[in-house]
């Protein structure tokens, strides 16, 4: 078994520079839609309004998620202040405290040098560092669901270290598991019933195909479902006590209907996260290939011990199974079974011979340059001559983004010729790790144009506190973020606002007629439009000055 030779204050200049990279970019970017601004709204009117029970987006009741990173974030928005830092905070240290968690736990279960791996793997996978730095709620699930299924192995590895009758053993294990019930309520209350489902189906398989149901007999029933329901029943209660509707828009609608039907229009094919996750796992899809390929062969173990190199696979199986049958598919939902495929690397990079390594990377130092190939031809995929200089520029930041990523392949190539597995490693972690954030950062200049940052700065100074302001036939998911203020929505278009305006219809005007008659009986407002609708205010009579307009929309307000 190779050894870290990392030294103590090594390891800490190391860790610090990896946070730096890591946290470093999370306010340069500007919030986006649509589940940036979202997230970040529904957190800050939850400051704002001080009711941390009954979640709104733009007022409109909105149960479609649990509310743990709403209360996440509005605390820090409490404590820091409104900032597009703040609004993805939580993301980026439940994204970083997972790379932790996978390290620490490598460690325990396969040794320090797999605990290190697969923290480097981990922290450099394309698809885990993107989700760390995009305010959705897959990453802090990912982090509960991991600390539920590790805290599942240290348990186990703790009774069979410690035998039938050690009693420190047990107490380890009892406490290992207690974790495990609390993890997975917090997972709950990060995003709904996938928290306790998915790792107790992956458990039942894996007890199915093992022939191996003593786990089941080692999860402290007692006290950790009353872990459990202390820390995942209390909302659930109140939420349902001030909204009898939530049940059945929580619970039916959005899991039920979600999983089995194409009504959310997220629809995609079976084959759909087929290149999500080859891209997802780069730079080391090839050595995830060679990991579950051996794995399974190569970790049969003692018959009747709990086998976690087993568990891992079916974990990671699962999880892709199960989101590629549902009706309802997007890039990160893959985000729970990359952990568990880090500490399956992280092992088998123990076990694996430089040269081996060496040709499961070189490949892969293709990708970089077909990236650097292709800058000067980004023009061709814009459509507008506004794209077309977005997508010049933002075609410069992929292009530095591939030359990291190159550089640190080609370190890593070198120094595996040299028989420095642990160094190339960590070289090209780091060049993936940068380069990601790089490519992330440059992103601003396409934002430009999906965000509403400009719009929010051009039309803010001749806002009242008190004024109304319509969007009309529109709702752009990051304005009311950036005006720090909600907005009445006239003849709504946003589906997923439906239930909730179904709930107060007097938050909402019908249509544009409500609108004119609101107008004149106001002495001031102002209202914001798709170009298209204009035309059609004008024909109901509304007075208007405009005050800002781009390619999309445009704002007006009352002479």
């Amino acid at each position: 078994m190779e050894s870290s030779t990392l030294s103590r204050r090594t390891f800490w200049l190391l860790l610090l520079a990896v946070a730096a990279i890591w946290f470093g970019n999370i306010e340069h970017r500007k919030i986006i839609p649509t589940d940036e601004g979202r997230y970040a709204e529904i957190a800050r009117e939850m400051a704002a309004s001080g009711d941390w029970v009954t979640p709104r987006l733009n007022d409109i009741k909105y149960f479609e998620k649990p509310p743990l990173q709403y209360w996440a974030t509005a605390t820090a928005y409490e404590i820091f202040g409104v900032h597009q830092w703040t609004a993805r905070l939580w993301v980026a240290l439940t994204g970083f405290a997972g790379v932790l968690l996978v390290g620490f736990a490598g460690k325990r279960l396969f040794g320090p040098a797999a605990g290190f791996y697969a923290a480097m793997l981990l922290g450099s996978s394309q698809l885990y560092v993107q989700m760390a730095h995009i305010n959705t709620l897959d990453m802090g699930v990912t982090f509960f669901l991991t600390l539920g299924i590790v805290s599942l192995l240290l348990a186990q590895q703790e009774v069979a270290d410690a035998g039938a009758s050690g009693a420190q053993g047990n107490k380890a294990a009892r406490n290992w598991m207690w974790l495990a019930w609390i993890a997975l309520a917090l997972a709950m209350l990060s995003k709904g019933l996938m928290g306790p489902v998915l790792p107790g189906a992956a458990l039942f398989l894996y007890c199915v195909f093992q022939r191996d149901w003593s786990v089941w007999k080692r999860m402290h029933w007692g006290i950790g479902l009353l872990l459990f329901l202390l820390v995942s029943a209390p909302w659930f209660y109140l939420v349902m006590q001030a909204n009898p509707e939530f049940f059945q828009k929580f619970f039916i609608y959005e899991h039920w209907t979600r999983f089995t039907t194409k009504e959310l229009d997220r629809y995609q094919p079976w084959h759909y996260f087929i290149p999500i996750l080859l891209f997802g796992m780069l730079p080391w899809t090839l050595l995830m290939f060679d990991t579950v390929l051996r794995a399974w062969k190569n970790s049969a173990g003692r018959v009747g011990a709990f086998n976690p190199v087993r568990f891992l696979l079916f974990w990671s199986g699962f999880v892709y199974v199960f989101f590629s049958v549902s009706g309802s598919k997007l890039p990160s939902y893959l985000l729970p079974m990359l952990p568990a495929l880090a500490l399956l690397m992280g092992r088998q990079l123990t076990l694996m011979t430089e040269r081996r390594l060496f040709w499961l990377i070189a490949p892969t130092i293709a990708l970089p340059l077909l990236i650097m190939a292709a800058v000067p031809f980004s023009g061709h995929f814009a459509r507008t001559p506004l794209r077309q200089q977005l997508y010049a520029e933002y075609a410069l930041w992929l292009g530095g983004a591939a030359l990291c990523w190159l550089v640190g392949t080609i370190a890593a190539l070198l120094l595996l010729r040299r028989t420095r597995k642990m160094a190339a490693v960590l070289a090209l972690a780091l060049g993936s790790l940068i380069a990601a954030q790089l490519a992330a950062s440059g992103y601003n200049t396409i934002a430009r144009e999906r965000s509403s940052y400009l719009l929010a700065d051009a039309v803010r100074p001749y806002m009242k506190p008190d004024m109304p302001f319509y969007a009309v036939g529109m709702y752009d998911q990051t304005l009311p973020f950036y005006l720090n203020r909600t907005l009445t929505l006239v003849d709504n278009k946003e589906k997923e606002l439906n239930f909730g305006i179904a709930q107060e219809p007097w938050r909402v005007l019908p249509d544009l007629p409500s609108l004119a008659q609101a107008w004149q009986a106001q002495p001031e407002a102002m209202a914001i439009m798709p170009l298209r609708y204009y035309p059609l205010l004008e024909q109901e009579g509304l007075a208007m000055k405009i005050l800002y307009q781009n390619e999309a929309s445009i704002v007006v307000s009352k002479p």
